[in-house]
């Protein structure tokens, strides 16, 4: 079996991917898997680590404030066709996985005009423009979230499967994970983070926060500052005076997400899809503040469908007020039962079976091909 898997710029477009083919390679061991990115995108280095090929083909989104600029961008995706009509041809896969992002777009539709069965995995509640283009060129399109249905027009192609995420997120419990961690059992774990660049309104918010409770009995905090802001996160508490204790940890990138994400009793983040889909396989209560820098404001919509479940709260970053956030970390803390409730419905939402569901269905649908 050979298969290319297509997508990335982000982690919440590439990892979804490599989860999907950990699935393959875990049920065909033989499989060859082919990963196509852009040169731009965060999947160069990403890829190669988990042990897949990959090769980068040329292309670029168009630009809306300047359309002069489009003449070079149309030139670029030139280029990208060819170069994914070339990768289709001397691969040979039997199918094409895309999973948003610039890159993928080229090469489902090669695909498709080679007669080469395609899918499309859809993170948010509010697809994203490529998807929706590529809707019509794909034989299934894999839903995250079920509100996105609304935005696509081939209802009998739609699938609701939630988000694949990679087994690491499902390997332990929450005492397993402590120990890796270094965290006692009644300990209250608060871990915050923005994504590998950060969230600059979420560090001010978690700055106010170590400041204010980092002294309360039991408790640790955790805050992934991005590597645009980790310096600047370190160079204020240092002109402010403040030394952090040991109970408080900065990082500038997360590389054991799963097992902070286990281990936390309480989450602060952004809520893009693949978070949200990680966050709630951990069964962990979160505060999502959505993104509102984002396409259809979709990041809302992913914190929402969790929010209405009972599996966490959301706080606009318009309505984020750094004394009512402690207010509300504090409240969370001292009402156990309430997180445990909190954690259970999280747990309701995470999509445990989303990679499975996807391979099933494809595997079937090639085999009655």
């Amino acid at each position: 079996m050979k298969v290319i898997m297509t997508g990335g710029g982000t982690g919440g477009h590439l990892y979804p991917a490599i989860a999907i083919a950990d699935e393959i390679k875990k049920r065909n061991p033989e499989a060859e898997i082919l990963f196509v990115g852009a040169e731009t995108g965060l999947e160069k280095t990403l890829v190669p680590e988990r042990g897949y090929e990959i090769k980068l083909i040329t292309v670029a989104g168009f630009n809306r404030k300047n359309p002069f600029k489009n003449i070079e961008v149309l030139k670029k995706l030139m280029k990208g066709n060819r170069q994914a009509r070339d990768i289709i041809r001397e691969f040979g896969p039997d199918f094409v996985v895309g999973t948003g992002g610039y890159a993928s777009a080229p090469l489902v539709r090669e695909a498709q005009k080679a007669g080469i069965p395609s899918y499309i995995q859809e993170q948010n509640a509010i697809p994203g423009m490529t998807n929706k283009l590529l809707e019509k060129h794909v034989r299934k399109v894999f839903l995250g979230f079920a509100k996105a249905g609304e935005h696509f027009k081939q209802k009998e192609k739609q699938v609701v499967v939630g988000n694949p995420v990679r087994d690491e997120f499902m390997a332990m419990d929450k005492q397993e994970a402590r120990e890796r961690l270094g965290y006692k059992e009644d300990d209250f774990v608060l871990f915050a983070f923005g994504g590998s660049q950060g969230a600059g309104r979420i560090n001010k918010a978690m700055l106010h926060v170590i400041k204010t409770i980092s002294g309360e009995e039991n408790m640790q905090i955790v805050l992934g500052a991005g590597s645009y802001y980790y310096d600047a996160i370190l160079s204020t508490l240092k002109d402010d005076g403040f030394t952090p204790g040991e109970n408080v940890r900065i990082m500038e990138y997360i590389y054991d997400m799963a097992s902070y994400l286990k281990a936390a009793d309480l989450i602060i983040s952004r809520s893009g899809a693949l978070s949200v889909a990680e966050v709630t396989v951990c069964g962990t209560p979160a505060i999502f503040i959505p993104s509102p820098n984002v396409t259809g404001n979709h990041q809302y919509y992913n914190a929402l469908a969790i929010a209405e479940e009972g599996g966490a709260e959301v706080i606009e970053e318009k309505d984020l007020d750094n004394e009512k956030l402690v207010g509300e970390i504090l409240r969370l803390k001292s009402e156990p039962q309430v997180l445990a409730d909190m954690a259970g419905k999280s747990a309701e939402c995470g999509p445990r079976e989303a990679t499975k569901i996807i391979c099933d269905t494809i595997l079937e649908d090639i085999i009655h091909d």
